[in-house]
């Protein structure tokens, strides 16, 4: 069974680019038709999908981070990384790595990592 598990600076200070890494087992980021998704919940909101990255290392973003954000894949280490930079307190949230099975939409997701943004 596909396990994801997230890991993130924690905190960290506004400007920074916020680095999180999702190492995957049970599962190759490589497989045929998975998609691999970062979706964030800041405190007292809803789930925002970030970026996802396919099977073929194709990638996506939301349009309203993509300034901001870029995803990566290490298929040696089966990790997939999101960088956002310029990072400011908006960005705090508990962010999730996830896969999906054909698409972006995620049936699996990790527990997530929570990341504030604070001076």
């Amino acid at each position: 069974q596909v396990q994801l598990q997230e890991s993130g600076p924690g905190l960290a200070n506004p400007s920074q680019t916020l680095s999180l890494t999702c190492s995957v087992s049970g599962d190759s980021i490589t497989t045929n038709k998975r998609y691999w998704s970062w979706i964030r919940q800041p405190p007292g909101k809803g789930l925002e999908w970030i970026a996802g990255i396919n099977y073929n290392g194709i990638t996506y973003y939301n349009p309203s981070l993509k300034s901001r954000a870029s995803i990566s894949r290490d298929t040696s280490k089966n990790q997939f990384t999101l960088q956002l930079t310029s990072g400011t307190p908006e960005d705090t949230a508990k962010y999730y790595c996830a896969r999906g099975d054909g698409a972006l939409v995620p049936n699996y997701w990790g527990p997530g990592t929570q990341v504030t943004v604070s001076s």
